[in-house]
């Protein structure tokens, strides 16, 4: 009797487990879908670029004043709904990227690029640290062509100060898929993670948002 309620406590419990987790995905695509259908104007803007995985990134851009949210995700290949694991093959073309929705009124398109330019190494082509593969491209994928000719002179000037060459690409922002639900805010749910601890908190503390 004893086994078999226990077994049927665990049934019911992992029954909950799941559609708890099936009602967060739910609410997450729904804010994702929210997010990503409002039209761009001059009090609602977006920003798509990639720096490397996507946890350091959207870490590090979800500290600044003016920024609204910033969705985890992959973009620029030519494979249709990719999955983490998918896009680890390198096969599909995908870079991991963040979705940046920001207030213009309180940080700008250039002041973004500058903080995306000090939160990654912009001379490495496909590669940041140990993660190598061309989903860990340095990308800005502009909007639009006021987009476009920001991204270009933030390159120049920065190639001028540097010794290497700036290799970050820039091409029109492609279709955008929102990663899994684990990916999303990353660091702030998993801060003791080895990734997190050795990797992201000294970016950040570096970059004096922690």
């Amino acid at each position: 009797m004893k086994t078999f309620t226990y077994r049927v406590f665990i049934k019911v419990w992992l029954l909950s487990a799941v559609c708890l987790g099936l009602f967060a995905k739910v609410d997450k695509d729904e804010l994702v879908t929210k997010i990503h259908t409002k039209p761009v104007d001059s009090k609602n803007q977006f920003a798509l670029i990639g720096g490397g995985c996507f946890w350091c990134t959207e870490a590090v851009f979800e500290q600044i004043d003016g920024i609204m949210s910033v969705i985890s995700g992959y973009a620029g290949g030519q494979t249709k709904n990719p999955t983490y694991k998918d896009i680890c093959t390198g096969k599909t073309g995908h870079a991991e990227v963040i979705k940046i929705h920001f207030d213009p009124q309180k940080v700008s398109f250039s002041q973004i690029l500058e903080i995306f330019g000090n939160a990654h190494d912009p001379t490495t082509l496909n590669r940041q640290g140990a993660d190598v593969g061309t989903q860990y491209r340095s990308t800005i994928m502009f909007y639009d062509e006021k987009q476009k000719k920001e991204a270009e002179l933030w390159k120049e000037k920065l190639t001028s100060r540097l010794v290497d060459s700036v290799v970050t690409e820039i091409v029109p922002a492609p279709k955008f898929y929102p990663a899994e639900e684990y990916h999303q805010d990353y660091y702030a749910k998993n801060p003791e993670q080895g990734y997190c601890s050795f990797v992201i908190r000294p970016k950040l503390k570096k970059l004096g948002l922690e």
